[in-house]
């Protein structure tokens, strides 16, 4: 859905959980926090705080990584 990003809360090149969360977007007066959907790297942020995004963008470059 369309946005606006109101926090990135991981950074490039960090390791992360299943369910970390990782962007808070708001949208239709509500905040939607986006988890990291598998344990993985964030690759790179593609929006910065403030910034609109339309719907269907992708906000994160993710790559799963294998359990250890």
């Amino acid at each position: 859905m369309p946005g606006k990003v109101i926090a990135v809360l991981a950074k490039a090149g960090t390791v992360v959980e299943k369910g970390t969360p990782l962007v808070i977007l708001e949208a239709m007066k509500m905040e939607h926090t986006l988890l990291a959907p598998a344990r993985g790297r964030v690759n790179a942020i593609r929006y910065k705080v403030g910034d609109q995004v339309a719907e269907g963008e992708a906000l994160i470059e993710f790559e799963t990584e294998k359990e250890p």
